[in-house]
Order: structure tokens, then sequence, then C-alpha cells
């Protein structure tokens, strides 16, 4: 099986990649928000108290060389299953051997389940009372959100571990160790690695370490040493040697919503170069460009709003645009737009009066519409009211406006900023209520505030 043979040694024609894979918990690269001193995980493993996990993260992040590095620190059986090819009948076998270690050896067996999101309900199903019994302690690795794709019964019986890409630091430590390990890495060899070379293959790599250590094993293995042994690996070499980096994307999952909330943050954060990476992303991935435009849309009323005006009018062109053009030709206006909302002064002042006046409702707060505001009045109720009740057109005032009631009892809700075109909305608005202040004063009526 497969921790069967990670416990062997490897020898020196199994790739570079699996000879350096780690050994004990200090040899994994990264992970230290939940393998560092006195993060749940490593307490867990070194107590020897897992139970039933699920490891999450994108490929090449260690997931299932953790779940050896689990094997070998807690001593127990280990087992593995591949969801892609793994049946009912195959969980049955597991449990029927895992009974006869118990009995046998007295020893609890972790069964560790590569890309268990394949598995339906029924398969997360059939684990369940071997899990609910101690019987088995799973690892199960996924590249898929738990919370989607393992249904409630199995997760509430795990613990999830978020593992993440690693950072160049973390690559650049695995690099250094595979070129001076003598017995697992290229130690024995006289390599110099040019800095060009060393940082194409950091950049490159991803933050998989398996990728990069299966590219630094191609650049080494195809350069010829020199007249006294050494292997002098440049900048052409590293880029042959690894592919070009494929984008990581799936359009309904993490990837998905992942890339467009970096997408809308940046355009908030006034980061246009940003915005325009995540777009090509998403444009490079085949995302649909009508969703990202209605984004755009949303962002221009949401986080710029009444500051600049034209952003809503250019998104929605865009979103025009996109649905006439068609793409790629559509990733044009995406991108206008995309820069324009980016760079534009921002207000989220509009949303947030909605955001008020709906929790003023919700919590009771239902003004009835004034009189003299009605589309249709009782003719007794217009005879009933004086004339300093009646509805005064605004029009027919200096600058097209009075004093008069809008609501029953006065709120205030809208608060300009003091940003673009807002701060003329602003100094006009602030004029208008310091008169209706005073207007209110008269009549000894003063608003509420929200």
């Amino acid at each position: 099986m497969l921790f069967d043979e990670m416990n062997e040694i490897p020898t020196a024609d199994v790739p570079l990649a699996v000879r350096m894979r780690p050994r004990t918990l200090d040899e994994i690269a990264g992970q230290q928000h939940i393998l560092g001193e006195g993060k749940l995980l490593r307490r867990l493993i070194e107590a020897d108290r897992v139970w039933s996990l699920i490891l999450w993260g994108p490929p090449g992040t260690g997931k299932t060389t953790l779940a050896s590095v689990i094997a070998r620190t807690t001593g127990a059986h280990f087992r593995a299953l591949n969801a892609v090819t793994a049946g009912v009948a195959d969980l049955r076998a597991e449990v029927e051997q895992a009974q006869q270690v118990r009995q046998s050896e007295n020893k609890a067996t972790v069964l560790f389940i590569d890309e268990i999101h394949r598995f339906n309900k029924l398969q997360q199903d059939a684990l369940l009372p071997y899990l609910e019994s101690g019987l088995l302690r799973m690892i199960g690795a996924t590249v898929h959100n738990p919370h989607f794709s393992i249904n409630n019964a199995l997760l509430s019986r795990c613990q999830i571990f978020r593992l993440e890409s690693l950072n160049h630091d973390d690559v650049a430590k695995v690099l250094d160790r595979a070129l001076s390990d003598e017995e697992h890495g290229l130690g024995k060899l006289n390599i110099v690695l040019d800095d060009k070379a060393r940082q194409h293959l950091i950049r490159a790599s991803e933050g998989d370490a398996r990728r990069l250590l299966t590219a630094l094993e191609v650049a080494v293995l195809t350069s010829p040493p020199d007249d006294e042994g050494t292997i002098h690996v440049d900048e052409a070499a590293a880029v042959e040697s690894i592919s070009r980096p494929g984008l990581r994307y799936d359009w309904d999952e993490d990837e998905h919503y992942d890339t467009i909330s970096a997408f809308i943050k940046s355009i908030r954060g006034s980061d246009p170069d940003a915005a325009i990476y995540w777009l090509a992303k998403m444009i490079g991935a085949g995302e649909d460009p009508r969703f990202i435009a209605r984004r755009l849309v949303i962002s221009a009323s949401e986080d710029i709003g009444n500051a600049e005006p034209h952003a809503l009018p250019l998104a929605t062109a865009a979103l025009v645009a996109v649905g006439e053009i068609g793409m790629p030709e559509a990733g044009i206006p995406l991108a206008q737009a995309t820069v324009f909302l980016a760079c534009a002064p921002k207000s989220n002042r509009a949303y947030m009066a909605l955001n008020r006046a709906l929790k003023a409702q919700q919590e009771g707060d239902i003004l009835p519409v004034p009189i003299q505001l009605r589309n249709v009045r009782p003719q007794e109720l217009e005879d009933a009211m004086g004339a300093d009740d009646s509805y005064l057109y605004p029009h027919d005032y200096a600058n097209a406006w009075v004093p008069q009631e809008y609501l029953t009892e006065p709120r205030l809700f809208y608060e300009p900023s003091d940003y673009g075109y807002e701060k003329r909305m602003k100094e006009r608005l602030d004029e208008i209520r310091r008169r209706m202040a005073e207007w209110r004063a008269k009549r000894k009526m003063n608003p509420v505030e929200l």
C-alpha cells in the first residue's frame, strides 16, 4: 500500500520529489498555521490523538505528505484508498482488516482517503458507524471545499484543516534542502544554480513543492557537467525544465469565489493593477464575462455610488457591450470599466442609507404616507387640511425647493461623504437640512436620527 512504500528508503531511481518527501513534522515546509509549535494539529499528532481529519487545500500543498508523517509519528496501522476508484466494497474490506489488526496487534487503523470529495453520499455514510465506534481513524484529502463536497454527518465527525500554497520563502527552503541533502537529494553532485534560474524555479512552481523538485531534477539531469564535473544550471535550463504555469480555477467552487472576491476588493481598494490581474485570471480561465460585468455594475453602486455618478452608467454599458460583442473582444470594455471603477473616488453612503432604512422598517418603524403626498385623497381630507398642510410644488419656488415634510416623522438615513461628486451633493444637502432644521424649530419638531 501507499504508506508501506513510503516507509521504505527511496532508491536513487525514484523521482527526487518522492525521495525528498518529508518524514517528520519539522521537515514539512510551510503550514505553520496548523503545524507550528503549540498549534492544534501538531498537538494532536504528537499526543497520538488524531481521530478523523479532513485536509483541504490546493494541489501540491502536502496533504499526502502530511498523512504519511502522521503515519510515522503515531505508529498506527495505515491503509490508503483513492475515492476515484474505491467503492463501498473496498471500504468493507478495510473495515475487516482494521478489525483483524485490532485483535491481533492491538493497533488503531488510520485510513487515508485521497480525493474524498469523490465519494457519493452513500459511500460517505458507509464510513460513519466505524468512525463513531473508533474502529477507523480517517484522514481525508481534498482540493475542494469540504463544506460543499462532504455531507454534514461526516463533517460533524471530522476536524478540518486548511493547507495553503507555499510562499516563496518556503519553496526556497525546499530547494536548498534538495540541493544539500546527500542521502535523498542532490547533495552529492556539484551543482551551481544561477540566481536567475533559482528565482525562476521558485516563482514558476506556484507554491507547489512537488512541481519545484520535479523541475529542479529535470534541469540538473539535462545540464551536462563541465570538465571538472560541475553541473551549471542557468536560467534557460530552468525555464525549459518547468512547464508553463496553469491557472488553478474551478467555475463553481473556491477559486471562482476567491478570485471574484479579490477582484471586487481590489476595485474597492482603488488598486487598478491588482483588479486587472484578477480580471485577466478570470478571462484566461474562461469565466463567464457576463458574470464579471454584473459584479462591476454592483460595485459601481455599492462601492462608488454618488462619489462618481458616471461609474454606474459605464459599468452598465460594459454589461450591454459584453452581451452584444462576446469574447474575446468583450474583455476590452471589461478592462475599461474595471480601471475606471478602481480609480474612481469611493462612497458606499447610498448603500448604507438603504440598509439603515431597511433595518428601521424591520424593527417596526413603519410610517404612513403623509396625507399631502398621497396620490388620491378623499375630498373630506382635502377640505379638512389647512393651507400649510397642502402639497407644495417645489418647482414653483426658488432653486426648486421649499420646506415641507415628506415623512410623518423626520428621519436621517443618508450621510453623504466628502469624496468626488458626492461632496457637492453634501454641500447642497447640508444647506437644505440646515434650513429644514430652522423651519422645524419654528414648528417645534426635531428629526429622529437613526
